[in-house]
This record gives C-alpha cells, sequence and structure tokens, in this order.
C-alpha cells in the first residue's frame, strides 16, 4: 500500500488543484510501478508561510523582505 504526503504551502489550493495532484500521484505510482490504485494512499498537508522555512528563514519572512506580497 504505497503512501505520498505531499507538503504544500497554505495559500489558495483549489479542490481542483489537489483532486489533480491526488489523481496525478496515485496515476505516477500505477505507470511506473505497477502499484494498484485502490490501496493507494496521498495525502496533502497544507503549511502556513510562517511555518515554512528556507535558508533559516520563514518563507512570509523572505517575501517581505524580497517585497513580494503575502499569500
Amino acid at each position: 500500500m504505497p503512501y505520498v504526503n505531499i507538503k504544500i504551502t497554505r495559500e489558495g489550493a483549489t479542490a481542483e488543484q489537489k483532486r489533480q495532484l491526488i489523481e496525478g500521484a496515485t496515476r505516477l505510482l500505477v505507470e511506473v510501478l505497477g502499484k494498484n490504485p485502490t490501496t493507494t494512499v496521498v495525502v496533502i498537508d497544507e503549511v502556513d508561510t510562517d511555518n515554512w522555512g528556507i535558508g533559516g528563514v520563514p518563507v512570509t519572512e523572505r517575501r517581505r523582505r524580497e517585497g513580494l506580497p503575502p499569500q
């Protein structure tokens, strides 16, 4: 039973986009590894940008420094 965990920042991914991610990840496991799609689990975790850091700096702060709008 494959388990896939997709982590994205919480910035408004739509239900349709998440459905496509789940479908695509499942299809990839079927095509590449021959896994059974009925037992393939895909979980999407959405993380606040305050809780997602790159290079020791939260994404929210990095964007603020770069003059990017919060998402």
